[in-house]
């Protein structure tokens, strides 16, 4: 996995050097049962890519977020809210385009894989302890837990509606569907229990945990065209 991820970086960075179009954008990620989460900037680089034909290409590129917290799946309890993080997590996609052009728009179906790693990872202490306590049944609950962080992978599909205001600027929305985990293994104890009661410490092991990386990212910017050509690659600061 990690192999990936690192293959993936590299063919982002590699793609640079061949945008055409340049153009800057917002950007948001909304996580399932997770904290509405930006990109930091400058250190976002997207539409980076090539087109094998006048219809279909390649984009890459990588984005750093500042994650206010994701969800943890395969865990013996459901959580509505994070379990992880804030973080600093760098996503690299990698999409294939298929290009529907007209006159003054464009639509960009996408669809691939991705990459993902969160750095600087913690635990959400307080949501975990009010998933343990309702897990357990208890009235109390404080767990002391470790885990091991992974890079992770996932599938996105999307698409991108560009209107060009002129022939050189054009306002583009775009959408995508991200769908990933990361395997983040946890292990220690939880004490607790009801009131009037003794207090009992609980082993915990739970080997197929995962960071959950699933939901939306929207985003909204300006491209500008390079040249006369209708539609070339592109890359795209977002922030």
């Amino acid at each position: 996995m990690k192999k990936i991820f690192s293959l993936l970086v590299a063919a982002g960075l590699s793609f640079t050097a061949q945008a055409q179009n340049v153009g800057v954008s917002v950007s948001y990620f909304l996580p399932r049962n997770g904290y509405f989460s930006t990109p930091i900037s400058p250190f976002s680089i997207r539409g980076v890519g090539i087109n094998f034909t006048d219809y279909l290409g390649v984009q890459t590129g990588a984005s750093l977020y500042r994650m206010s917290g994701l969800n943890m799946i395969d865990l013996p309890f459901d959580s509505k809210s994070p379990l992880v993080g804030p973080n600093f997590t760098l996503y690299v996609p990698l999409e294939l385009v298929f290009q529907l052009k007209g006159n003054r728009a464009e639509l960009d179906i996408k669809g691939g894989g991705f990459a993902f790693y969160g750095a600087d990872q913690k635990l959400n202490y307080g949501n975990m302890d009010r998933s343990l306590r309702s897990y357990q049944s208890w009235d109390v609950a404080n767990s002391d837990l470790s885990f091991q962080n992974n890079p992770g992978v996932g599938l996105q599909f999307g698409a991108e509606f560009t209107f060009y205001i002129t022939d050189r600027v054009g306002l583009s929305l775009e959408g995508n569907y991200l769908a990933g985990t990361s395997k983040m293994p946890l292990k220690g104890s939880v004490t607790g229990g009801n009131m009037g009661g003794q207090l009992q410490t609980v082993s915990i092991n739970y080997p197929d945990a995962k960071v959950d990386f699933t939901g939306f990212e929207i985003s909204m910017g300006l491209i500008f065209k390079n040249g006369g050509a209708s539609k070339k690659p592109s890359a795209r600061r977002r922030r």
